[in-house]
């Protein structure tokens, strides 16, 4: 057997490499074909969003709010403003509350709360702002 004719012979690379391409090519077909009919990417967690900045001592103002988002409230009140506390009577008086759902409109936190939390309905709540010390 002659080596030179062994490294000139390329009869059989052609092939090779058209095999290999059409079994990569059907896996990523596959893939992307079970993914859709599967809803794979549709079970993705959704968590609220919201911009706030702060106006004063733990004082926030809602700037805006994102899909699906409520509004914000303190990390120590529930979505209404009262205190998840119920035996602290914070917001009785009306004059501060802890939550709000319009753009806008600045919320005041107690010492207790140490962020601001985004809410909405059928969706995790997030932390947008937190308050130093």
């Amino acid at each position: 057997m002659n080596p030179k004719q062994l490294l000139a012979d390329e009869t059989g690379v052609s092939p090779v490499i058209g095999v290999v391409l059409l079994v990569a090519t059907t896996a990523v077909l596959s893939a992307l074909i079970g993914t859709f009919v599967l809803g794979l990417g549709q079970d993705v967690d959704q968590t609220a969003t919201a911009g706030v900045s702060p106006t004063g001592d733990r004082t926030v103002t809602l700037n805006s709010v994102g899909p699906n988002t409520d509004g914000v409230r303190c990390s120590d009140a529930d979505e209404t403003g009262d205190d998840l506390d119920s035996s602290n009577d914070r917001y009785d008086d009306g004059d501060r509350p802890g939550a709000t759902e319009t753009v806008g409109d600045s919320i005041s936190c107690s010492s207790n709360a140490n962020s601001v939390v985004a809410f909405g309905d059928g969706i995790g709540d997030a932390v947008v702002y937190t308050f130093d010390g």
